[in-house]
């Protein structure tokens, strides 16, 4: 197949692209390296430095009539979203839209969306969230995304175009970005490895479902063979809370750094924790990686890449 990754120089989709070009997939890469790197792109595949908002994209449609669009480039900062609604929604809003126009116009088979579980559903009511979860986000950026997710359930109706919904939780591992304000195990991680003293929002009592990294790659992998237009979560069913997760990556580097605590963050929950049983029964889906085991590899990896 001929697949189209968006934000494919960017921590999750250049590990998605890698498994496409492995199961041999003819990939192309799309990113504006606004917080992507270009060392991330696979050298199989075909990249081309452009954003999603550009009209003139419809031209690299027509030319090469993909048949997926594995869609991931996206402001994804909460508090950013907060400060700016309006960067958000233009940036994952309007420049999913293009997207899709596009798809129309050329008529892709398949739309693959990375959505987000830990945001959509707002403070939850019930713990682990389904996919049948009330979504009453509290952000600029859930609101984007549950957004984005009614345009594909239009564009199914409308033009028949098939779409997988993948809500991840909080992916964490190799490649993640330390340097924005996304991403606590990569922030994490990387000032105490430098001897830094990191920042805990708020208690630290916040709950996250932590998701390794290949784990999310391999749900992309089984979704990619969905014919169904349908939403998936993609989490553990595990809370950690974000003191914890600092104590456990503070061991495995060993530095004995104490705890330091900040103001709250604006627009954070307090609790995100989502069930995949839906994908289980549907691909015999579920984590393998431990929060250990993947804190152990995402630490090794900025070992030896900071």
């Amino acid at each position: 197949m001929k697949i189209l990754v968006t934000g494919g120089a960017g921590f999750i989709a250049s590990q998605v692209a890698d498994a496409f070009i492995a199961e041999g997939n003819d990939v192309f890469i799309i990113d504006n390296l606004s917080t992507g790197f270009e060392k991330n792109v696979n050298p199989k595949a075909t990249f081309i430095k452009e954003d999603i908002g550009d009209k003139n994209l419809i031209n690299l449609f027509e030319k090469e009539k993909f048949d997926v669009i594995n869609h991931h480039a996206a402001q994804m900062d909460v508090r950013r979203s907060v400060a700016d609604p309006a960067f958000d929604a233009n940036t994952n809003i309007l420049g999913t839209i293009n997207l899709l126009q596009c798809s129309i116009k050329t008529r892709v088979k398949k739309f693959m969306f990375a959505s987000t579980g830990g945001a959509v559903y707002g403070e939850q009511k019930y713990f682990p969230a389904d996919e049948g979860h009330i979504t009453f986000p509290l952000s600029p950026y859930g609101i984007s995304k549950l957004a984005v997710e009614k345009y594909l359930h239009f564009y199914h109706s409308q033009y028949h175009l098939n779409y997988t919904i993948l809500r991840y939780a909080n992916i964490y591992g190799p490649r993640q970005n330390p340097f924005g304000e996304a991403g606590v195990v990569a922030i994490f991680t990387s000032k105490l490895l430098k001897g830094e003293q990191p920042i805990i929002n708020g208690s630290g009592e916040q709950t996250r479902d932590y998701v390794f990294v290949g784990d999310v790659v391999k749900a992309n992998t089984l979704a990619l063979k969905d014919s169904a237009s349908d939403i998936y979560n993609i989490g553990t069913s595990k809370e950690t809370n974000v003191n914890e997760l600092y104590n456990l990556i503070n061991k495995i580097i060993g530095k004995g750094q104490i705890e330091k605590h900040g103001p709250a963050a604006a627009g954070e929950q307090m609790r995100s924790v989502i069930t995949s049983d839906k994908l289980y029964k549907k691909f015999n889906w579920r984590p393998s990686t431990t929060i250990d085991e993947g804190l152990q590899k995402t630490v090794d990896y900025f070992k030896s890449n900071l």
